[in-house]
C-alpha cells in the first residue's frame, strides 16, 4: 500500500492516535509549574549517590512490577483509568511526604500500578495480556520519554521496536528499557524531594506520570490494532503518526 495515499478510515485512526500523543506530551507542564525550574534541572537536585544508583533501582522496580503485575491479574481485575490515576496519585503524595527515602520505597509500587494500567489498556484493544509477546509490548511502553520530556513527535522509536519476552530475553529487555525509564523516574523523585511541598509535588507528579503512560499505552496498542485492521507494517504507521503529530 502506498505511504502517500491514506484511506479515510486509517486517516481517522491516525488522527485519534495523534491526539492522544499530543495530550500525553502536555501532562508534565503542571509538575514543572509546581516545583519550578525546567525538567533538565530536576535531576541535578538529586544527591549524587541517588543518581548513581537510579538505574539499578529502576531495574529492580521493573523486575518487581513484572512479577507482581502478572500475579495480581489472576486475583484483581483491571481497574478503570481514573481509579488507576487516583491510586497512583495517593501513592505519590505518600512517597513525597517523607522525601527521598519514602519516594524511593514507593517507586516499585507505582511502577507496578503503571504496568497493570498499561496491561488493562492492552486488554481494551483486544490483546491477550497473558501472551508473552503482549507482556513485552506492555513493558515497551515504559521506553517512552516520560511526561517531562520535550518531545515534538521525534521520539517514536519505541513504538516501532520489535520485542519478545521469552527466557533470558526478559532481563535483556528490562536492561534496555531501564536507562530511559530511570531518567524519567529520576525527574519524578527530584520533584517529590522538593522541601515542604514534597507530598503535593509527589501527588502531581504521579498524576502526570500515570496519565502519561496510560495515554502512551493507548498510542502503542492503538497503532498495533490499526496495523492489524489495515494491514500496514508498524514502521509505516509510526511514520504517519509522526507526520500527524508534527502537523
Amino acid at each position: 500500500m502506498s505511504t502517500d495515499i491514506i484511506p479515510a478510515a486509517l486517516e481517522r485512526d491516525i488522527a485519534l492516535i495523534a491526539q492522544r500523543y499530543r495530550k500525553a506530551g502536555g501532562l508534565g507542564i503542571q509538575v514543572l509549574n509546581l516545583v519550578g525550574g525546567q525538567a533538565e534541572n530536576l535531576l541535578e537536585r538529586l544527591p549524587q549517590g541517588v543518581k548513581d544508583s537510579l538505574e539499578d533501582a529502576t531495574t529492580r522496580a521493573l523486575q518487581i512490577a513484572l512479577k507482581a503485575a502478572s500475579r495480581s491479574r489472576a486475583v484483581v481485575p483491571d481497574q478503570s483509568t481514573w481509579l488507576n490515576t487516583v491510586a497512583a496519585t495517593a501513592m505519590g503524595a505518600a512517597g513525597g511526604a517523607g522525601g527521598l527515602p519514602t519516594a524511593l520505597a514507593e517507586l516499585p509500587v507505582t511502577t507496578t500500578v503503571l504496568l497493570r494500567a498499561i496491561q488493562g489498556i492492552a486488554g481494551e484493544y483486544g490483546f491477550d495480556t497473558a501472551d508473552p509477546l503482549i507482556e513485552a509490548e506492555c513493558l515497551q511502553v515504559f521506553a517512552a520519554a516520560g511526561p517531562l520530556a520535550d518531545d515534538d513527535g521525534a521520539d517514536m522509536g519505541f513504538l516501532s521496536a520489535r520485542v519478545t519476552l521469552t527466557g533470558p530475553a526478559v532481563s535483556s529487555m528490562i536492561a534496555r528499557i531501564a536507562p530511559r525509564l530511570s531518567a524519567a523516574m529520576g525527574q519524578k523523585l527530584a520533584a517529590q524531594a522538593v522541601p515542604i511541598i514534597g507530598a503535593v509535588a509527589g501527588a502531581a507528579t504521579n498524576y502526570a506520570y500515570t496519565s502519561y503512560y496510560q495515554e502512551m499505552a493507548h498510542v502503542h496498542f492503538g497503532l498495533m490494532r490499526a496495523g492489524e485492521r489495515h494491514g500496514i507494517p508498524r514502521d509505516q504507521l509510526v511514520l504517519r503518526l509522526s507526520r500527524a503529530v508534527k502537523a
